[in-house]
């Protein structure tokens, strides 16, 4: 057997659990899970790779919803499988009665707890609008399909 380089399959597991700072200085004392929002963004809003942290610039209003968006059920840790760590909230994000009347595309996934509102991802979905219940079904918790993969 010869050595190969790689980045460590726990290693990727570790940054979804926070566990690794490569900054000049640490920023992070908890070691309490942290509280990641789904904040809904318009059709006609600008959100990509270089989006750093939520902001109400282009998010959604309407009757029912709640700038901010609503927090991600977080019962399940991320894990590994193979080369690839993943994670996925365990349950939909759900507005129960909300009127949004505008065009809407897309969600963004961000740190509630970090003071800056880090952004983790945003995911695009057809433009819509809505009237009444609203979900975003997560995906499976599995390498293959889960929600946040890194591999």
């Amino acid at each position: 057997m010869a050595n190969t380089a790689a980045i460590s399959t726990s290693f990727k597991q570790d940054l979804l659990n926070g566990l690794h700072a490569f900054g000049t200085t640490v920023v992070r004392a908890s070691t309490t899970a942290d509280t990641f929002y789904g904040a809904l963004y318009l059709a006609s809003g600008s959100l990509s790779a270089a989006t750093t942290a939520y902001s109400s610039t282009s998010e959604v209003s309407g009757s029912g919803y709640t700038a901010g968006g609503a927090a991600l059920t977080n019962g399940v840790a991320p894990t590994t499988s193979g080369t690839t760590a993943y994670w996925t909230p365990s349950a939909s994000l759900t507005w129960a009665s909300v009127t949004l009347a505008t065009a809407f595309d897309t969600v963004l996934l961000y740190n509630n707890t970090a003071a800056g509102k880090n952004a983790v991802a945003n995911f695009n979905f057809g433009s819509q609008t809505v009237s009444g219940s609203f979900s975003i079904t997560m995906p499976a918790n599995n390498s293959t399909s889960a929600l946040i993969r890194l591999s």
